[in-house]
């Protein structure tokens, strides 16, 4: 990995930074940490989601934000949402949401410093980071800059993706991120029809990949087409449902647990 020891920045008023990966493209991640930003601020936490897939950005489009974002002179400020939820993201640097980001490493990693160290974020609960696929430079960069709390995986049930995590996994543990949990998506579709439920990707592998890695398993979602609907339109803060319920009561107990065993090692 990468030689050399990198400062960490000041949390400031952020009182949980939070990373949601896979290290896979196409599982969901994105709107993942969207609906778990949602169902928070609707549990009246106030959060903020810096959007660190700097290249493939999907927050803005979840969240329904656009424009650009602007300095008034204590940082840059975040895109709001009516619902009050914060976000920065790559989008809101170009003209419009097909202009790709061509930068290299270097730059992608100074602007994701950027977007933690020199936005007004002000008091937030929760900060989740949208992380970008791979075990490169850029997450790298993030583990070893960004004052991490504890990171949830996204997974779906076929083996590659399976596969793919365990690498990003493997990655967080060697640079010491806390294990907060996983979640299966996708892991089955009901039929319109008869309402039989479906398995579309084999059976479910996310409980054992939780329970191999001594995580705790924060459930499985199904193939949902509001999701996307909703995503599509902007609108993602609608959404909810009981398996999202669980699974971010899952989280914050999880997070709990990390806080009270790093708390016994001090």
């Amino acid at each position: 990995m990468a030689g050399g020891v990198l400062q960490r920045l000041p949390k400031g008023q952020i009182q949980n930074v939070i990373a949601v990966g896979s290290g896979k493209g196409g599982v969901g991640k994105s709107a993942m940490t969207a609906l778990l930003a949602c169902e928070l601020q609707r549990q009246g936490k106030k959060v903020g989601i810096l959007d660190a897939d700097i290249t493939g950005p999907s927050v803005p489009k979840l969240l329904g934000l656009g424009g650009h974002l602007k300095d008034r002179g204590e940082g840059v400020e975040p895109a709001v949402t009516p619902e009050g939820i914060k976000a920065v993201s790559s989008q809101f640097l170009v003209e419009d949401a097909e202009t790709p980001v061509i930068w290299r490493g270097p730059l992608v990693t100074r602007l994701i410093t950027q977007f933690f160290g020199g936005v007004n974020w002000g008091e937030l609960d929760f900060l989740f980071l949208d992380m970008p696929p791979g075990t490169s430079d850029v997450p790298l960069t993030v583990f070893q800059t960004v004052p991490i709390d504890g990171m949830v995986f996204v997974t779906t049930p076929q083996e590659l993706a399976q596969l793919i995590v365990k690498k990003a996994v493997n990655m967080a543990r060697e640079l010491h991120v806390a294990l907060l949990g996983i979640v299966e998506n996708m892991a089955t579709v009901e039929c319109p029809h008869c309402h039989e439920v479906l398995r579309p990707y084999g059976p479910s592998r996310g409980e054992e990949l939780a329970r191999s890695y001594d995580t705790p398993f924060l459930g499985s979602l199904p193939i949902d087409a509001r999701i996307s609907e909703l995503g599509d339109r902007g609108r993602i803060a609608e959404y909810s449902s009981p398996m999202v319920t669980s699974a971010v009561h899952g989280f914050l107990e999880s997070l709990r647990e990390s806080r009270s065993r790093t708390l016994t090692v001090l």
